[in-house]
């Protein structure tokens, strides 16, 4: 019998955003190999599956992007249903990428199913629209956790171009804003870090590009950065998600 990977997106976190889809194959699975940020509730939705950790967070790895594959298909070649539960959607910063070229060189049978990106979530759930007509016609999305992934992009955006939304750039958001400062945009540009989305405990910061690298945002969960003028749509659209006092957590 020859097995079977799905590389699954798990959506940004709340069970009620995950696909039908990835609900099926969850209930199907024997293995399910799973990430960091991945609920507890998620995994619950696989009560026949042996489950493996293999998470990356702030630099501290389980097991390597190799390991991973070796795993994947070594379960599928002794003809498991292996489910590969990523954040998000598997093909937004997650490697999925590679995990779907070992499975393709290793000639295992396997699917993308495609997940909510929290590039886009997170935003939506903080009442912000990447794309609003007259404000802007387009968004970027990149990876932060470092200058050489995030500065060749930034450098290639024309100030106020776009909506720039960042992924794991908490902890160089100074250096970001920094560098879009320099490259032209306005200090006064505004901005939002958005953390926990679709999480209890989901809060928001609003600000500017000036006041960015100072934000307090006290969390363990993950955030994300929106940079552009839709960020002042925030204080107008309403969102259930945001408790009141996070909807007051405002840079003066």
């Amino acid at each position: 019998m020859s097995g079977f990977v799905s590389l699954v997106g798990a959506g940004p976190g709340d069970i009620e955003l995950l696909t039908l889809r990835a609900l099926k194959r969850l209930r199907e699975a024997g293995l399910v190999l799973y990430d960091a940020l991945v609920e507890q509730e998620l995994l619950d939705l696989a009560p026949q599956a042996k489950r493996f950790f293999v998470g990356k967070r702030a630099g501290r790895h389980s097991i390597d992007q190799e390991g991973i594959h070796a795993l994947l298909i070594r379960a599928a070649k002794r003809g498991e249903r292996v489910v590969r539960l990523k954040c998000g959607d598997p093909f937004v910063l997650g490697r999925g990428g590679e995990e779907a070229l070992a499975l393709e060189a290793a000639g295992i049978a396997y699917e993308v199913v495609p997940g909510v990106s929290s590039a886009i979530a997170a935003p939506a759930l903080a009442g912000i629209p990447v794309t609003h007509r007259g404000v802007a016609t387009g968004f970027a999305v990149l990876s932060g956790h470092a200058e050489a992934a995030y500065a060749p992009a930034l450098d290639s955006i024309a100030p106020n171009a776009l909506t720039i939304v960042v992924l794991m750039g908490l902890r160089t958001r100074a250096e970001i804003a920094a560098r879009l400062i320099a490259r032209g945009w306005s200090d006064t540009t505004p901005a939002a870090i958005v953390v926990g989305a679709s999480h209890e405990g989901t809060a928001r910061w609003l600000g500017t590009l000036a006041t960015l690298g100072a934000a307090r945002v006290d969390s363990e969960l993950a955030g994300v950065i929106v940079v552009g003028g839709v960020v002042e749509l925030a204080t107008q659209i309403a969102n259930e998600h945001l408790s009141s006092a996070a909807l007051a957590a405002r840079s003066s």
